[in-house]
């Protein structure tokens, strides 16, 4: 039990003199779920409920039933986890584009991979720039299997042009993990480039984004952008 554990090992009394960042997923667990079992300590249900081959995107793409489920998880339990899960990804997309210049492929990875990694559905997103590439906003244009239909050209430079962007990035995930470009992937880049080249807002690159690792189009030579 934690209250076994010599007073400074515990993962409360750790974060309080350390900092967050010092704690193990485990402990960043046992910490929102607070409490245990008579049989079993808050860290020993945290480890079960992430095992190794489940890891953090289980709670992540788990609903509240399939947590509560989860033998000494229960409903409230299973709340904690999901509120923590959704605040976090609302904090990220409040602060991640906030004044923020793209100037790389990786620039765009590391701005999107967290909100987009763990996602169990393609998003087709797009980043809007002004002149200094910096970050105007990000929209989501279409959930769903990426094909040219879905990805309307009207749809994708009526949101850049109502926010006067004079570049775009577009970004879409893999629920797979696996970022490897398909060939609907670059038939879509390829019509929304030659649809920027007309109406003259650049498309700067179309940035996949996997589980823990992203593929620039432009950088792997798939597409020539302009």
């Amino acid at each position: 039990m934690i209250k076994d554990l010599p007073y400074e090992e515990r993962p409360r009394e750790r974060l309080i003199k350390h900092g967050a960042q010092v704690l193990s997923n485990v402990e960043l667990i046992a910490i929102i779920i607070g409490t245990g079992s008579k049989r079993e300590s808050a860290i020993s249900l945290a480890q079960r409920l992430i095992m190794e081959d489940r890891g953090l995107k289980f709670i992540v793409d788990s609903s509240v039933e399939k947590l509560a489920s989860i033998k000494g998880i229960g409903i409230a339990k299973a709340v904690k986890l999901k509120a923590a899960v959704e605040l976090g990804r609302r904090m990220m997309l409040s602060t991640g584009s906030d004044s923020f210049t793209i100037t790389s492929p990786e620039d765009v990875i590391n701005l999107m991979m967290d909100e987009m990694r763990y996602l169990n559905k393609e998003y087709f997103k797009v980043i809007m720039l002004n002149v200094k590439n910096k970050v105007i906003a990000i929209e989501t244009i279409s959930i769903g299997s990426l094909n040219t239909s879905i990805v309307h050209p009207r749809e994708v430079f009526k949101a850049a042009i109502e926010r006067s962007s004079s570049s775009i990035i577009l970004v879409h995930n893999h629920p797979s993990g696996d970022p490897t470009p398909s060939r609907e992937d670059i038939e879509v880049t390829k019509r929304l480039v030659e649809g920027g080249n007309i109406l003259g807002i650049k498309v700067l690159d179309h940035v996949i984004i996997g589980d823990g690792r992203g593929i620039s189009l432009k950088e792997k030579g798939y597409y020539e952008f302009e």
